[in-house]
């Protein structure tokens, strides 16, 4: 959950870009372009991340597998102009904001007034809007004494409909257990909704190795929030327990994903928002999803602060789209566990709120390990 601490100081000052060379146990590394900057971070063990600020993408996370082979887990392109004209595409590695997922009819109303949004998802808002957090260039800082990069974006009051100016900051670290640890913070001049979250897409066995249907996904989740037609959440919190949506004990994706369920048929497979369970810890780090690949042993660990996570299997993915590997994404070719509150909050009074107020600061935390097994 979004922690927020009352007295925030101002925006900080635009962030200029640092370029240093390669430090002990992990290295950063940055080319640069006009604006567009790319940042790679590399520890001792061989796994790298890629970054940049257009969108503050993750373009590629190389990990070894049981035998130590290194391999891209993630989706996405080779050139940056694949990312910059990506209109209609899948928001690979992307940070989606203001407000991530789905908004019901673009439209909420907050302290007495109704604010209008874009509807570019059928009847509803999605992942901020048509020029949202993953199509503008953030300011970019790597920081050498903690071998990490921040990235932040200055939103301003009425940008793609929202109220208030709104600063926003990611940082990405990577650490010698192979962990990408992402902090989010932000702060605002006027009541606003806030959800943002990490959209990349993973396959375990590597990107453009076909569908994910058996890597063996554990979910910390007994309840989920089902959804109507068009994708948002009925206001219902539904347990899991004797349904296709039960990951509970972990199991192969594909084993349920061809049920005869309503919320399938809606989600055209694994769509949803499921409710982690915190065990009263709120706004604690906690484990949140845990996924192994049995064919290279990779295992990816999500934790998170947050209340919820979307676990979206690539039912959209059809073949069209190539990856860095030149290989075609496959329908179900990618995964992605979007750490989050839940869609459709500022519509749903029985859901956490996502509303950040001035004088507030908002911090959140998600975690992705690496392992092998």
């Amino acid at each position: 959950m979004f922690v927020r601490r009352c007295s925030a100081t101002a925006p900080a000052a635009l962030l200029a870009l640092l370029l240093f060379a390669s430090v002990p146990c992990r290295a950063v590394d940055v080319t640069p372009s006009e604006e567009i900057k790319f940042f790679t971070l590399q520890n001792d063990s061989g796994m790298k991340v890629r970054i940049t600020n257009f969108g503050a993408i993750i373009t590629s996370i190389v990990v070894p597998d049981r035998d130590g082979k290194l391999a891209d887990v993630a989706l996405g392109y080779n050139d940056i102009s694949s990312y910059t004209n990506a209109v209609d595409k899948p928001y690979f590695g992307a940070v989606v904001g203001r407000y991530g997922n789905r908004i019901a009819e673009g439209k909420f109303t907050l302290d007495g007034e109704t604010y209008t949004l874009a509807t570019n998802n059928g009847p509803n808002h999605l992942h901020g809007g048509i020029i949202g957090f993953d199509k503008v260039i953030w300011d970019a800082q790597a920081n050498q004494n903690d071998h990490s990069v921040t990235l932040t974006y200055h939103a301003k009051d009425g940008e793609e409909g929202y109220p208030g100016n709104l600063t926003c900051t990611v940082t990405y670290r990577l650490t010698d257990e192979n962990a990408i640890e992402i902090e989010y913070s932000a702060t605002t001049d006027k009541a606003t909704p806030v959800n943002v979250t990490q959209h990349t897409y993973f396959n375990l066995k590597g990107e453009g190795e076909g569908d994910i249907l058996d890597h063996e996904l554990m979910l910390n989740a007994q309840r989920y929030t089902p959804v109507d037609e068009t994708l948002i959440p009925t206001g219902k919190k539904t347990a899991v327990q004797g349904t296709p949506f039960d990951f509970t004990t972990a199991k192969p994706i594909g084993r349920d994903i061809g049920a005869d369920h309503e919320q399938l048929e809606f989600g055209g497979g694994y769509d949803h928002n499921w409710i982690l369970d915190k065990g009263g810890q709120t706004g604690e780090l906690t484990l949140a999803a845990r996924v192994y690949e049995p064919t290279s042993g990779r295992v990816l660990e999500v934790m998170t602060t947050e209340p919820g996570i979307q676990f979206y299997c690539g039912n959209f993915l059809d073949g069209r789209l190539t990856g860095k590997s030149g290989k075609k994404y496959v329908y179900r070719g990618g995964f992605c566990l979007e750490t989050q509150h839940y869609p459709d909050s500022p519509n749903q009074p029985s859901f956490p709120s996502a509303i950040l107020k001035p004088g507030e600061e908002l911090h959140s935390k998600t975690v992705f390990k690496f392992s092998t097994k």
